[in-house]
């Protein structure tokens, strides 16, 4: 068993190292950010000569290079941000102690199942590095669902209070109370680091910072735009508000759509398993040869391995960006 142990922690390496470096080609991610860096990049326009025209324009212009450069900053966040885009109140210190924690004791396990010492020391370097990363990531999506799911409705209360007549302070304070978690805290965050001198528009522009969602980012550029360059902010955000709801729709029925497929994928992924195990209750003698014989681990090792190309193609075939 603790040759069956290696082969397969072997077969997990080459599964994750694929996982890293192929991903990003077969999922597109990379083609995406190429098609998302060349909407960015601004037209060459021709300068007018009125001078207010000239001055807002220069404002935009200036804004939209300001969050493209703020984008480019926080593409890879470092461990601190991820703790609070995942909505965790823990420090740095705290998070390395819990991944060692974890990691000791799923070190602890492996040796006391006995697969050996060098995978008892590769399940505790997962368990160190790889669970706990995983859960920031977990939580981190749950809580942007959470922050979509009501974000429209809290563009609306925004819209809403300006052309009645509020200052658009008021309106974001009227969100700290009303709208639930995790909007109600981003918003605090706003009213707060704006009341220590912050301008608004700023204090808006680092929501993208703590939840880097697009929806979160166009809020920020309309907001700054319109305290620079001036405008209807009402008309503005309620434009806003229409994309949110369209790109919400849009979401939800890309999701529909692709169920059939995801079930597909996922019978088709879980078969080769699942017939293995079957075969493995009712005839154990006909399929322990690829457990005791080491010609029997590599046809294991190589099976896992062309198994996890099959998932990445699999999931490149239904992963549906818009």
């Amino acid at each position: 068993m603790g040759s069956l142990g290696i082969f397969f922690l072997a077969a997990l390496s080459v599964g994750g190292i694929a996982w890293v470096f192929l991903y990003p080609i077969l999922s597109g991610e990379r083609k995406a950010e190429k098609r998302m860096e060349t909407v960015a990049k601004a037209a060459p326009t021709t300068r007018v000569s009125r001078g207010a025209t000239r001055s807002r324009r220069d404002a935009v212009e200036a804004t939209l290079k300001e969050f493209e450069e703020r984008q480019k900053k926080h593409k890879s966040p470092p461990l601190n941000i991820r703790i609070n885009q995942a909505g965790l109140s823990w420090t740095k210190q705290q998070f390395i102690l819990i991944s060692a924690g974890v990691g000791f004791v799923m070190f602890m396990l492996g040796l006391m199942l006995g697969p050996g010492l060098v995978p008892a020391i590769a399940i505790g370097f997962a368990g160190a590095f790889g669970l706990p990363r995983w859960l920031l990531s977990f939580l981190k999506k749950r809580r942007e669902a959470k922050f979509l799911e009501a974000f429209p409705d809290a563009v609306d209360i925004i819209v809403r209070g300006v052309k009645a007549g509020l200052p658009l302070l008021d309106c974001i304070k009227m969100i700290t109370v009303e709208a639930p978690e995790p909007l109600k805290s981003e918003f605090r965050v706003i009213v707060e680091t704006q009341a220590i001198g912050m301008p608004l528009g700023e204090a808006c522009a680092k929501l993208y910072e703590r939840t880097p969602l697009p929806e979160a980012n166009f809020f920020g550029i309309v907001v700054a735009i319109q305290q620079k360059a001036g405008g209807n902010l009402s008309e503005a955000l309620g434009n806003l508000s229409r994309v949110l709801r369209d790109r919400k729709k849009m979401k939800a029925k890309i999701k529909a759509m692709s169920q059939e497929a995801k079930a597909s994928a996922a019978i088709i992924g879980s078969l080769p398993i699942a017939v293995m195990t079957l075969v493995y209750l009712s005839s154990p003698g006909y399929i322990s040869l690829l457990f005791t014989e080491p010609l029997g681990h590599l046809m294991l090792a190589g099976s896992a391995g062309w198994m996890m190309m099959g998932v990445l193609v699999m999931r490149k075939m239904i992963n549906f960006d818009f």
